[in-house]
């Protein structure tokens, strides 16, 4: 770690750090929260030319103190609401009593520290929200989770649970309301996350053995919802120092996530022919002849984002559409998902930090919202979020659901 100085414009930013051990990227990032300049945008100049994303550290004689010079214009400034934020104990006490509702429903979200409410875990949050909700639509004569949650956001899942030592084995069923991304040295991308994700060991009672033995139990998704929520788990409970730690590993995640690998033998049956018929469309897009069986009499066939919504299972709803277009009883997801929200958390500690959320729009646009503040961001820098060192990393991404118009 080297400390630097950096001069842009009329302004100079003294005691900025350099880790060395990260690619200049990282620290490009660094200056973008001090000057608003996109790295895109920056050229600092440094040994041998301008300084590069993927450059060598060690190869470019960045000294302590030395003073650098950046170029670079800040990016454009988003409009802010008209009206400004209102702090909560200056609203009336019924709005009060609205804002504060969370916390009296959970109130491990109400605890202080020095009079300031502590930080606490998004993904709990989310959870939280997710689990009211569904008890909230939840008809009084049935303990059945709402259709329209469960086909939001829920996650069918089916186990075969098995012990090695006694070969028991059994089957499971669940529904969840995110995947998770297990991060290990093994890990560089979200896709070999999850599969470490859906494997898992636990110790129960062995009814042959009649005792306690290791069972693995190895999940699938059977049942797929509209809005797909991935936890990327890098908070995790250290034993030889008794706290909780951060997984600052760099783990990559795409625009586009296919899950087709990750679904039941049955799913994937159901998924087949949507998924022909997105081939088909994208084919033709790029001038290539759709198969025979893509298309049927009613003439051809037209992709769309998840507007028309799905049950959990992957078969369509029965709602009919509100604008004359396919209603959702002709829709069927493909297990193609794009990415549509990241939220961030920049910090180095599990127990302190800043959470900021990177919103896609209706019109493509990538807007990040810290706080009250929000910038507009290019789609290709939203991937660059994906962790290694003290920039904002993914914690949570959220992906929606193409469907096929069948």
């Amino acid at each position: 770690m080297i400390t630097v100085s950096v001069k842009w414009q009329k302004e100079l930013f003294k005691d900025v750090e350099i880790d060395t051990t990260q690619p200049p990227y990282v620290f490009k990032c660094q200056l973008y929260d001090l000057t608003g300049v996109p790295p895109e945008r920056q050229k600092i100049m440094v040994k041998g030319g301008l300084l590069k994303d993927e450059a060598d550290w060690s190869t470019l004689g960045v000294k302590e103190g030395q003073k650098l010079m950046m170029m670079g214009t800040a990016d454009e400034i988003i409009k802010a609401p008209e009206k400004g934020p209102v702090f909560v104990e200056d609203l009336p006490e019924e709005e009060q009593a609205v804002a504060m509702v969370l916390r009296k429903k959970y109130p491990q979200f109400g605890q202080l520290h020095n009079g300031v409410f502590m930080q606490q875990d998004a993904e709990e949050c989310w959870t939280q929200i997710l689990y009211t909700l569904s008890q909230s639509l939840k008809s009084t004569d049935s303990s059945e989770i709402p259709h329209t949650v469960k086909a939001l956001f829920g996650i069918e899942l089916v186990s075969r649970v098995h012990c090695q030592e006694s070969g028991e084995e059994s089957s499971e069923t669940e529904s969840v309301y995110s995947l998770k991304c297990h991060i290990s040295h093994e890990v560089n991308h979200l896709h070999e996350g999850l599969k470490h994700g859906l494997k898992s060991e636990l110790e129960k009672a062995s009814p042959s053995l009649g005792r306690s033995a290791i069972y693995l139990k190895e999940s699938r998704i059977n049942g797929l919802p509209r809005y797909l929520t991935i936890q990327f788990v890098r908070f995790f409970w250290k034993r030889e120092s008794n706290q909780k730690a951060k997984i600052l590993r760099k783990v990559d995640y795409p625009l586009e996530l296919d899950v087709y690998d990750l679904c039941s033998d049955d799913l994937r049956k159901k998924l087949e022919a949507p998924r022909k018929v997105l081939r088909d469309e994208e084919g033709k897009k790029l001038g290539l002849k759709a198969s025979k069986n893509a298309t049927d009499s009613k003439g051809d066939v037209k992709m769309s984002d998840a507007e028309g919504s799905s049950n959990g299972s992957g078969e369509p709803s029965m709602t009919a559409s509100q604008e004359g277009g396919p209603s959702d009883s002709e829709t069927h997801l493909t297990g193609i998902y794009d990415l549509v929200a990241v939220l961030t958390h920049k910090g180095r500690s599990a127990d302190s930090g800043h959470y900021v959320a990177w919103v896609k729009q209706e019109s493509g646009k990538w807007i990040e919202y810290d706080d009250d503040n929000p910038i507009a961001q290019r789609e290709e820098d939203i991937t660059k979020l994906s962790g290694g060192g003290d920039w904002h990393m993914a914690y949570i991404c959220m992906y929606k659901a193409r469907v096929a118009p069948m």
